[in-house]
């Protein structure tokens, strides 16, 4: 059944897509872009204050514009030197930021600090000021003679001090932010948000998406590039290949798996295969997961930090119980979908590219089996891990409840080993949306 027959929309695939997340993961484009546009404004101004210098010329005395300028001159340098240490403050913040969440969190949710719009702002505008300002120094005349000519840049001036009050504005901004970010509710929350968009992907799903068919056949191609982790793929290039090609190609690895060089890439299911460097410039290969297209990473980084938080130097279980509450969010608003593949079609609604993702079955034990091993001495995690199940199981469709209920029978196994007295053991598995509230 098509995505039209099921009144389900058809995904748009965005060409730039993963040229857009190479540039959010990168540090340097921001900056660079910021520092560019700063000495093309600072020609630009420039100008501006030659044209309006001949008209004020020759209507008033060059005493008041010498006055003018010796002021700006002095204020314009004062902001180019104190703005080097201002940016040094900035990204002083943003490394203790970096330590305390890899220390407190996990070392997976740095990125969102990377990736972080307001930061890559507030580090550019006051790069792009000091450029900006250390130019404009160089339109001002030190002559003292009156008789001459005196170049005042009256517009730079202002625009200067605009882009100042831009960085402090910016800056406050920021530090807010930080201090968000540095709260482990408030991180929790955003990889949540990330995690739901990414689950958008999942009801491009027909009905039948998932039902178990005869397995592909075709000549595998092999990966020619270098060796990491995908982290996604260009869906609208593949889409195009398999289409030129007259193939539906099938993805073998999935979105966050590390693939090396001769590792199978993708199955080719009639028509011609395509030659495999075509294949393998549309796959992301990097060091590190991202959010991207990759679901089952949200889930990771919510059970790192559940994990991390029970362990016996940090034994924090609230902050695991608070993981729990947003693992036990992303299961619910799943539990209703096919989950097993997304089929990517062309223009005219064939088929092209079957791409595998992670099953309802391996989605539940990412979600609970490591907090359940780690947390089932802690009363307050185990409680909320039974209420979790409990709505889940009620709300899931009848067929797919055995992962469900295999995570609650395990759970009264740990139990029953962790916390030998009785009537503990039956509070710990008495279900609590609070854990113990």
């Amino acid at each position: 059944m098509s995505e039209q027959h099921s009144g389900r929309r058809r995904p748009r695939y965005r060409a730039l897509s993963p040229l857009r997340e190479l540039l959010r993961e990168s540090f340097w484009f921001a900056p660079l872009v910021a520092c560019v546009g700063a000495m093309l404004l600072a020609g630009l101004t420039d100008l501006i204050d030659q044209e309006l210098f001949f008209e004020a010329a020759a209507t008033q005395g060059t005493e008041n514009l010498q006055s003018f300028a010796t002021a700006a001159k002095s204020v314009v340098s004062t902001v180019s030197a104190a703005m080097l240490t201002f940016i040094g403050v900035v990204f002083s913040i943003s490394l203790v930021a970096l330590q305390m969440g890899a220390s407190q969190m996990s070392p997976r949710v740095l990125r969102l600090y990377v990736r972080s719009r307001l930061t890559k702002a507030t580090f550019s505008t006051c790069l792009a000021t000091f450029v900006f300002t250390l130019l404009v120094q160089l339109g001002y005349d030190d002559t003292t003679d009156p008789a001459r000519a005196v170049s005042v840049p009256v517009v730079s001036t202002i625009v200067a001090v605009a882009l100042v009050m831009l960085s402090l504005a910016l800056f406050v901004l920021y530090v807010q932010a930080t201090m968000r970010l540095l709260r482990v509710p408030h991180m929790i929350d955003r990889i949540t948000r990330e995690s739901l968009q990414v689950l958008l992907a999942y009801r491009w799903l027909a009905p039948n998406a998932a039902a178990a068919g005869a397995a592909p056949q075709g000549p595998t191609l092999l990966h020619e590039g270098r060796a990491g982790v995908l982290r996604d793929v260009n869906i609208r290039r593949l889409v195009r290949v398999a289409r030129r090609h007259g193939a539906v190609l099938h993805l073998v690895p999935r979105i966050g798996d590390f693939i090396a060089p001769g590792t199978p890439t993708v199955l080719v299911s009639g028509g011609t295969p395509p030659r495999p460097g075509w294949i393998t410039t549309a796959l992301n290969v990097g060091v590190d997961r991202t959010m991207h297209q990759d679901l089952s990473f949200g889930f990771r980084q919510l059970v790192d930090i559940a994990i991390r938080a029970l362990s016996p130097a940090v034994n924090d279980p609230t902050t695991a119980v608070q993981a729990l509450d947003r693992i036990h969010q992303l299961l619910a608003v799943l539990a209703p979908y096919q989950v097993g593949e997304l089929r990517h079609r062309d223009r005219d609604g064939a088929v092209r590219l079957v791409q595998p993702v992670p099953g309802w079955e391996a989605t539940v034990d990412l979600a609970f089996t490591e907090i359940r091993i780690c947390g089932a001495g802690q009363p307050q995690v185990t409680r909320r891990l039974a209420a979790a199940l409990d709505d889940l199981l009620r709300i899931t469709p009848e067929p797919r409840r055995d992962p469900l209920q295999t995570q609650r029978r395990l759970l009264e196994r740990a139990v029953a080993v962790a916390v030998p007295d009785e009537q503990n053991r039956v509070f710990a598995l008495s279900p609590d949306r609070q854990g113990i509230g």
